[in-house]
């Protein structure tokens, strides 16, 4: 595959990497995903390996530049570019890619990518997202982890993908890696759509630690758990004088409560929730972006 369109800034040894991506926009609900990714490149002292240059891929309209003034005042103007970055750990060694959902040529894009892969050897990708869904902010984050490869589901305990629709640069990424031969399997985090302006540490840390658990190494949380705390304190000040919202939230802690009774041996979610109803959530919150 080509990559034309990527300037590589190291060269590093790499044994079989496993290659986890997010990307910033729809498809980030609570700025689960890219805090997720932000968080493990900072945690884990990541090194920069490359980045996509986004003139061919970005409607800059949409998502714009910035200008910056250093100490002496001088402008300069900062891209919104797709960073890679790149780290050995124990169990495995991985690449990280976080940057704005591509708003033209998916399909090279997806080559870009792809070309990443190959030229590192990666074994396997995982893509980060976050969805608004009917859950209470109080109870666990609900996780829902999809692939196509037999061999992913059976090992990590995934779902088999079965959705048809619309579908945004994560379905057209997934689908590129796999033509390629690389399994891929796709987390999403679902985040209360009665907070859905307040970011949600919560999201990202469950995102983190499941996606962790799966390339077999420790996740870089510690930075989160206050923070997930302090979540949970700010969505309860935000909805605690809406006496409506209060009731609205009993309804749906009632509902996780019952799902963690009847459902507490299943380990294809991080947190008590029917999986199928939670897949119909990522189906309908795909649909309503056509």
């Amino acid at each position: 595959m080509g990559t034309e369109h990527v300037r590589f800034l190291a060269e590093p040894a790499l044994d079989r990497p496993v290659l986890i991506a997010g990307f910033t926009g729809w498809n980030d609900a609570g700025d689960a995903a890219s805090t997720a990714l932000t968080t493990m490149v900072e945690g884990w002292g990541a090194d920069v390996l490359a980045e996509i240059d986004p003139e061919a891929f970005t409607d800059f309209a949409t998502v714009r530049p910035q200008v910056r003034l250093d100490q002496d005042r001088n402008r300069s103007i900062v891209w919104p570019t797709v960073g890679v970055w790149s780290i050995s750990l124990p169990g495995t060694d991985v690449i990280l890619m976080l940057g704005p959902e591509p708003a033209l040529r998916w399909r090279l894009f997806s080559e870009q990518v792809t070309g990443i892969a190959e030229r590192f050897g990666a074994t396997m990708a995982i893509s980060l997202g976050a969805l608004l869904a009917d859950v209470p902010h109080s109870r666990q984050v609900p996780l829902i982890g999809t692939a196509s490869d037999t061999a992913l589901i059976d090992r990590f305990e995934l779902q088999q993908s079965q959705y048809e629709g619309p579908t945004g640069i994560v379905g057209v990424l997934h689908d590129a890696l796999q033509r390629s031969g690389l399994p891929t399997a796709s987390l999403w985090a679902a985040v209360p759509g009665y907070a859905s302006q307040v970011p949600s540490p919560k999201a990202a840390l469950a995102l983190i630690e499941r996606a962790c658990s799966m390339i077999g190494t420790p996740p870089p949380v510690s930075q989160l758990d206050s923070a997930a705390t302090e979540y949970d304190a700010r969505v309860a000040a935000l909805i605690g004088d809406d006496d409506d919202m209060v009731e609205y939230l009993a309804r749906l802690e009632q509902l996780a409560d019952e799902n963690d009774a009847t459902e507490e041996d299943d380990l294809t979610a991080a947190a008590p929730i029917d999986p199928d109803e939670l897949m119909n959530e990522v189906e309908q919150f795909l649909r309503d972006q056509d």
